[in-house]
């Protein structure tokens, strides 16, 4: 059935990991465009922060601390979006903790931690958000990453998560939809993000990690993330690199022998880690606003490729004007002269022939 959403100025939107990075802009977002959002994280601190600044800018905003781990604080976040604003009409699964180190150095202990924030925390948000969007119908988006499609190495945990995740929406989806259920179902995969993820990793190589470029900035996933709670959609990648590494599925084993060669040296920075605290177990004292510390080269503001994904007329708009830079640079390549046409998001002329770089990476 087609899913009636309504406009973000007329939502109440619940955001799970809420306290820095993706969750964060995308609740400041929806909160400036109009929307009742309700904040949850682990870090109370920050939440509160981030509810004083929303409502100094004239918002509507409450928190909840919460661990998405436990199922009974995820109940308690539904209990306050209605006790406060009366209904839940968006609900955003985004929490997410991360770990580096090769899968046979991991401790077990870390992995099932890292497996229930990531997977049950957005099973746990999803089964206590769909009884809540059906009354009324919404929007329930889950925030993978463009990892739930290939893996990397160093991330494999993560990876599998995110791939589990997938398959769980992908199936809540369909049930939700041969039922009938006014309620749409989106996976949201960003590419390599520049948020304070990777500053509270906790890490097995002795150095800080970081995403690999290209890197964009939260924003580019928050207003995919608003979009879809507004327009029923299926799923998106938001960053171009992200979706030629899920192309790289159709060359699985050439991709691999790139991504053995390029991907260890490309997560890891030069920057010992020293005995600074994590947040696998217990949030941090801060954690660390919208955009991280261990990214220092140049975060892409926009997304060219996502934006046409979102919207179809401007893909067809984008396709006659790469028509018209193929044609002139066979005119150039006829006529032996260099071209110096540049790809545009990693995707676009001369791109198809590029392997896919590890840009999509780690997401909140």
């Amino acid at each position: 059935m087609d899913v009636k959403l309504k406009p973000i100025q007329e939502q109440v939107m619940v955001i799970t990991g809420a306290s820095s990075g993706i969750g964060l802009v995308t609740a400041k977002m929806a909160a400036c465009q109009g929307a009742c959002v309700v904040l949850a994280a682990r870090n109370e601190a920050d939440l509160q922060r981030a509810v004083e600044e929303i409502r100094a800018a004239g918002g509507r905003a409450v928190y909840r601390v919460a661990d998405v781990s436990d199922p009974d604080q995820v109940e308690r976040i539904a209990d306050t979006a209605v006790r406060e604003f009366g209904r839940v009409d968006s609900w955003v699964n985004n929490a997410a903790v991360a770990i580096y180190g090769r899968v046979m150095e991991v401790e077990l202990r870390d992995m099932r931690r890292q497996f229930d924030v990531i997977y049950w925390g957005q099973v746990h948000g999803s089964r206590t958000a769909v009884p809540h969007l059906k009354r009324q119908g919404g929007a329930l988006i889950n925030v993978a990453s463009a990892l739930a499609d290939r893996a990397i190495p160093l991330q494999g945990n993560y990876c599998a998560a995110k791939h589990a995740l997938k398959a769980f929406t992908d199936a809540l989806r369909m049930e939700l939809e041969e039922e009938g259920a006014p309620v749409a179902v989106t996976l949201v995969k960003p590419g390599s993000i520049d948020t304070p993820l990777f500053d509270k990793a906790k890490t097995c190589l002795g150095v800080e990690p970081q995403p690999v470029p290209p890197v964009y900035a939260p924003e580019v996933v928050a207003e995919a993330i608003l979009h879809c709670a507004q327009h029923a959609t299926r799923d998106i990648i938001t960053g171009g690199m992200g979706k030629m590494l899920s192309i790289a599925n159709d060359f699985p084993r050439l991709a691999d022998k790139y991504m053995e060669k390029t991907t260890f040296e490309s997560q890891q920075t030069d920057k010992p880690v020293g005995d600074r605290p994590n947040n696998l177990y217990e949030p941090v004292a801060h954690d660390g606003g919208e955009r991280g510390s261990n990214w220092t080269g140049r975060t892409k503001s926009t997304s060219l490729y996502t934006k046409a994904a979102l919207h179809p007329e401007v893909t067809a708009l984008a396709a006659v004007g790469l028509g018209v830079v193929a044609v002139a640079l066979l005119g150039r390549r006829v006529g032996g002269g260099e071209s110096d046409a540049r790809i545009v998001d990693g995707v676009g002329p001369g791109a198809e022939h590029k392997l896919p770089s590890a840009g999509q990476l780690s997401t909140p």
